[in-house]
């Protein structure tokens, strides 16, 4: 990715694990590259640590056998997003009547006069 761009993000995790980003989302292929003409790119100006010590983020690692120039990777990111968005409505609806039986029990507890039995 280009890390120079001002949409770049990086974090690095305790385990060492670091997870690099478009803050955007318009690299499908993160984090291994981002799209030859990107729209979203703009040029960093200013770092916010000016001083590059030993805690700067590890280079980005060689991209798996699996990506290649015909977008596979970006295809099977874009299908991994659709069925999360597919089941999200259905959790949230499983959630949202777990709650309201949880509610209607303690509306019925706090009804009951002679404690809680």
């Amino acid at each position: 990715m280009r890390q120079d761009c001002k949409h770049y993000q990086s974090r690095t995790y305790p385990s060492g694990d670091t997870m690099r980003k478009c803050a955007l989302d318009l690299a499908p292929e993160a984090p291994w590259s981002c799209p030859a003409d990107c729209e979203g790119y703009e040029r960093r100006l200013a770092d916010v640590n000016w001083r590059h010590g030993s805690l700067v983020t590890p280079p980005t690692p060689e991209p798996p056998g699996s990506v290649g120039e015909d977008g596979s990777i970006g295809e099977l990111l874009d299908e991994a997003e659709d069925i999360i968005n597919t089941a999200g409505p259905e959790v949230r609806a499983e959630v949202d009547r777990e709650l309201a039986k949880q509610r209607q029990w303690e509306r019925r507890r706090r009804w009951w006069p002679f404690g809680n039995r």
